[in-house]
């Protein structure tokens, strides 16, 4: 995909602290009356755009370096790096979720994947003091951010085919399918539960967007509640990689209990979405409809801090 739209300092502002607030839990916000779920292939390929200028104006090779150069040094990052680290984070996370969202393949390219993930295990490491773990994030990440790499990396996004509006929409239709049947499982494991927060994630950051570009007050209203569901998810899933990483759960196969709180607005949501019951339209994406033996071999296996190496999801 080329990106010939260059989007405002405003609106890349705007998406800014939107994306600042996408975990901020508000105790009263609700669903508009409709959701709005329409979205051609122009709006698409304008949300995209803005996606990825925000990761490229954000995302500084140089300071990212600096960043995992200190952490192998000192296994650790003072408060103001620290912020640094997490917002050029949250920007590779937002851009991930729009090559998810957009894309034809709706998976992110491999290696922009890879480093989104590798960002997110050194994060919980050196936030959980594991230093060996840190140093071997860290140096993981200074091998994605040699030159070589992080030239293939622009290629790769740049490379990307959008979906057209139908595919879209069924991606996002099976995705809420996936939340309405795991709420239904009560073998709830912490993995199955960073799946769901995924889904939430991504649609935060659809609306997030849309609502950048054109400000609506639908929007406005889904992303506010969506950020509610994934600060609260966040919160506990945070709580539940600090146990696994002390030995307390067993991250694939321990079982869990949803809070009341999030399952009463995970349902209200499932529940009011316009296309839920709509019969398909295509085929089921494979990467959302994975046989379940599938499910349960990736389930089953391990991974270094108590995490299933995203590598190959979404």
């Amino acid at each position: 995909m080329s990106v010939a739209v260059a989007f405002s300092p405003q609106v890349l502002g705007a998406l800014f602290d939107a994306v600042e607030m996408d975990d901020v839990v508000d105790p009263v916000v609700s669903l508009p009356d409709t959701i709005p779920i329409a979205c051609d292939q122009n709006e698409m390929r304008r949300c995209l755009a803005l996606c990825i200028q925000f990761w490229r104006e954000g995302a500084i090779r140089a300071d990212l370096k600096t960043l995992a150069s200190t952490l192998l040094r000192i296994g650790d990052l003072p408060a103001e790096d620290r912020r640094r680290y997490k917002l050029i984070r949250a920007r590779y996370k937002h851009l991930r979720f729009a090559l998810v969202l957009y894309g034809a393949r709706h998976r992110a390219p491999p290696l922009f994947r890879a480093t989104v993930v590798v960002m997110g295990h050194l994060q919980d490491a050196y936030r959980n003091n594991r230093r060996s773990v840190v140093l071997a994030y860290a140096l993981a990440l200074r091998v994605l951010l040699t030159r070589a790499i992080w030239w293939a990396v622009h290629r790769e996004i740049a490379r990307v085919r959008i979906d057209d509006a139908a595919g879209f929409r069924e991606f996002r239709r099976g995705e809420i399918c996936r939340l309405n049947q795991w709420l239904a499982n009560t073998n709830l494991t912490a993995h199955r539960f960073h799946a769901m927060r995924k889904i939430i994630s991504r649609l935060v950051s659809f609306y997030d967007t849309r609502r950048c570009i054109e400000p609506d007050d639908r929007a406005l209203r889904m992303s506010r509640y969506l950020s509610a569901i994934n600060g609260l998810m966040g919160e506990m899933h945070d709580e539940l990689v600090e146990r696994a990483m002390a030995g307390q759960q067993d991250y694939h196969h321990d079982a869990l209990v949803l809070p009341a709180d999030i399952h009463e607005r995970l349902q209200a949501l499932t529940q009011a979405y316009p296309d839920l019951h709509r019969k398909q339209d295509r085929p089921p994406i494979s990467s959302l409809c994975r046989p379940k033996e599938q499910c349960s071999a990736a389930a089953s296996n391990p991974r270094m801090a108590g995490r299933l190496t995203e590598l190959s999801e979404p």
